[in-house]
């Protein structure tokens, strides 16, 4: 089992920035791929960005070039610094980590606000 907590969200305004933190504890050995996704008002949950424990990235292409995420070593810990935040980028984060038994883990999720 592995147990993620999410934080870092809040209020910003357009053109700022905010970085999201997940904090992993318990079979972190396990942890495959570790990433962010999305969920705004009425839509889906979205993949934002994941990492690899090889090192491969993803971004989605409404994020590519303004989000990064990045971990530590013994992947305790990953974030998602965002910057030139957009009001469509208004959601609540999760975290999120992938095991070798593709077993997905989530975070109870962070409220990030883009709004002048």
């Amino acid at each position: 089992q592995v147990q993620l907590v999410d934080s870092g969200g809040g209020l910003v305004q357009p053109g700022g920035s905010l970085r999201l933190s997940c904090a992993a504890s318990g079979s972190i050995f396990s942890i495959n791929h570790m990433g962010w996704y999305r969920q705004a008002p009425g839509k889906e949950r979205e993949l934002v960005a994941t990492t690899s424990s090889g090192g491969i990235v993803t971004y989605a292409d409404s994020v590519r070039g303004r989000f990064t995420i990045s971990r530590d070593n013994a992947k305790t810990m990953w974030y998602l610094q965002m910057n030139s935040l957009k009001p469509e980028d208004t959601a609540v984060y999760y975290c999120n980590a992938l095991d070798r038994y593709m077993t997905n883990y989530w975070g109870k999720g962070t409220l990030v606000t883009v709004s002048s």
